[in-house]
């Protein structure tokens, strides 16, 4: 016999989310999500809209600033959103614009050739999921404000007449836009904006657009900046390999324009030995890349192996050389202006209008090719590199070859030392790459068996920074870290192949354990990327002390928190873990491996270009960037250990 539900699914169950409630019911659909990304994807909404006003040509000035409430504005010299009676609706523009979904003026082309806000949707979830936001305008002489809480305009628009204080200080009258607004704590997870995360957005910017002034102060640290280059991308190209040895001395830049597709690149070939391109589209970054991508890669191995064989780099009969090849040690930035952009999402991370490609491989192919016909010092300089990347491409060849033969990098041989789960589900399974054989040994025998491997590794690792991949497959280490994941390495690297969808890196609290683990994570970011976006990466956060009294003991895990109980626990017997091999199996298993108690830090990399200038200052070659990097970041330390 079948119940009727009371709960029954009839047209009474249907709802019409009026205005913007929708946006504050689902606000991950609209910002990716509520968490340290989605919160700081506001600021770059409006941020958007100031830097289409000037890629437009009418503003030369952003401020953007952070307040001691938490609160954040943006304020440009642009036109200013306009502010009279819309013919159709009734209401300010000014008004409609920020309580409406897809309200925009971004739509027609009319007002804007090329803009990164698409949707109509920016400023208004912005406001929606704002506890308050205050706009202000200075357009025609006059000063407009609106005032808005969680969405909802509280009063009508307040206009004044022009007075003293809006002229600026050569006497011009004042135009523009500030937005000023307090995410809503019960939209977020989190409401403290990052320093760092807002100053890298801020940075590409200005080198995005030549000549554009961008401030950025945060009264909370106090701290201000101003990013302001004329050099643009070429510039920028500069920043990122401050830390490599540039092939040639100065970028090569290619500016074409095609079908009202504006095309800008700068390009520089270093002695790295990875590639590092980084594409925007209307000054959005595209980290997952498109048909431009596509393009401009194309365009270029075409362009190398056409000069190649026609200045006799590359014999008759000799293969051609690789995209791989042509693209080991290049810095490129490659910045498009596009009328009528198909973003994949709101988020616009990859771009997919196809007709970009073939727009694309063809001004590649015909601007380099003119630029190596009339530089042959830097063409020779690039060939070069890309004659030694080929060679050294076949001695990888042979060196996999070899160890796949021997039965090395194939997972069905597994290493020795590698304890094994007995789960097959890799979303159920986890690895634990451990240092050393003491830590590994407490680790195999507190573990669940079940769904934890263990896998140790005995001393540092290779630095991959420095090496080719035919070196870095003779390092042992390396090679047993690839069979035990599985899923093959660089160009080969099968993510569905993965044996783990949580590759956890626990070692030791300590200056060697840092170092092993940055190692670790430097391997993982150049040679396994994939496992890092899909965010199977995790870093374990082993206890620094035990704090014990009577029969009693408690684990802390910051200088911070010790200094805080050692003031509730009078009479501290205080133990410094620097190694995971001093505790015994069931310490460990109940502070670092216990997914019921432990703490892991997921690894993922927010924005490319940092997490590259990261990795090259860090682990590369040069010392001086390396040696200024510690200077500059000596008073953040919290944990020294000398």
């Amino acid at each position: 016999m079948i119940q009727l539900q009371e709960n029954s699914y009839n047209a009474d169950s249907i709802q019409v989310l009026e205005g913007l409630q929708a946006v504050r019911k689902r606000p991950s659909m609209y910002i990716g999500s509520t968490d340290h990304r989605g919160l700081h994807h506001l600021v770059y909404e409006i941020l958007d809209n100031s830097i289409d006003e000037a890629m437009a040509g009418y503003c030369s000035n952003v401020e953007v600033k952070i307040f001691r409430d938490g609160s954040v504005s943006v304020r440009d010299d642009g036109r200013g959103i306009p502010t009279d009676i819309h013919p159709k609706y009734g209401r300010s523009a000014m008004e409609i614009v920020m309580s409406t979904l897809h309200a925009g003026g971004k739509f027609d082309k009319k007002s804007y050739q090329v803009s990164g806000g698409l949707h109509g949707v920016g400023l208004s979830v912005v406001n929606s999921l704002s506890e308050w936001l205050e706009a202000f305008v200075w357009r025609d002489g006059r000063e407009h404000y609106l005032h808005f809480e969680r969405g909802v305009m509280t009063a009508p628009m307040i206009t004044r007449d022009a007075t003293l204080g809006l002229y600026d200080q050569e006497g011009k009258l004042k135009t523009g836009t500030m937005i000023h607004f307090k995410p809503d704590a019960t939209i977020f997870t989190e409401v403290s904006f990052d320093y760092m995360t807002i100053e890298t957005l801020l940075r590409e910017l200005a080198y995005l657009n030549k000549g554009l002034r961008i401030t950025f102060i945060d009264e909370r640290i106090p701290k201000e900046n101003i990013f302001y280059y004329q050099g643009g991308i070429v510039d920028f190209v500069k920043y990122l390999n401050a830390a490599k040895t540039p092939l040639h001395s100065e970028p090569v830049y290619l500016s074409a324009s095609s079908d009202g597709v504006q095309i800008e690149i700068a390009m520089q070939y270093t002695d790295s030995y990875n590639e590092s391109v980084h594409t925007f589209v209307n000054n959005i970054n595209t980290a997952e890349g498109g048909t431009h991508l596509i393009g401009f890669r194309g365009g270029l191995t075409r362009t190398i192996n056409d000069y190649a064989r026609k200045c006799n780099f590359l014999k008759e009969g000799e293969e051609q050389l690789t995209g791989e090849d042509v693209r080991e040690g290049l810095t490129a930035i490659v910045s498009l202006r596009v009328p009528e952009p198909q973003f994949e999402g709101q988020t616009k991370t990859k771009l997919g209008n196809s007709e970009i490609r073939g727009i694309m491989e063809s001004a590649v192919y015909e601007k380099l090719s003119i630029f190596l016909e009339e530089n042959p010092k830097t063409a020779s300089a690039i060939i070069g590199k890309a004659l030694l990347a080929s060679q050294a491409r076949e001695a990888a060849r042979k060196a996999r070859e070899l160890t796949r033969r021997k039965g090395l990098l194939e997972g069905g041989n597994l290493p020795g030392k590698l304890a094994d789960c007995s789960e097959r589900d890799p979303a159920k399974c986890e690895i634990f790459v451990v240092e050393g054989d003491s830590a590994g040994g407490s680790a195999k025998q507190g573990r669940d068996r079940s769904v934890q491997a263990i896998l140790p590794l005995r001393g540092k690792i290779l630095n991959v920074e420095k090496s080719r991949l035919d070196k870095i497959l003779k390092n042992q280490a390396i090679r047993t870290l690839i069979t035990a994941i599985g899923a093959g390495i660089g160009d080969e690297f099968d993510i569905g192949r993965t044996r783990y969808h949580k590759i956890i890196l626990m070692t030791d609290a300590d200056v060697d354990g840092a170092h092993i683990r940055t190692l670790l994570l430097t391997f993982l970011y150049r040679h396994m990327t994939p496992l890092i976006e899909a965010g199977f990466v995790y870093i374990a956060q082993p206890p620094l002390y035990r704090l014990k009294k009577g029969n009693s003991e408690l684990y802390v895990y910051s200088d911070r928190e010790l200094e805080q109980k050692l003031k509730e626990m009078a009479n501290a017997t205080v133990q410094r873990y620097k190694g995971l091999g001093e505790m015994n199996p069931e310490q460990l298993w109940l502070t670092t491996m216990n997914p019921e108690t432990r703490v892991l830090k997921q690894v993922t990399v927010e924005d490319a270009v940092e997490a590259e200038m990261l990795f090259t200052t860090l682990m590369g070659d040069a010392v001086e960037p390396r040696r200024l990097f510690i200077e500059n970041h000596a008073a953040e330390v919290e944990n020294l250990d000398v």
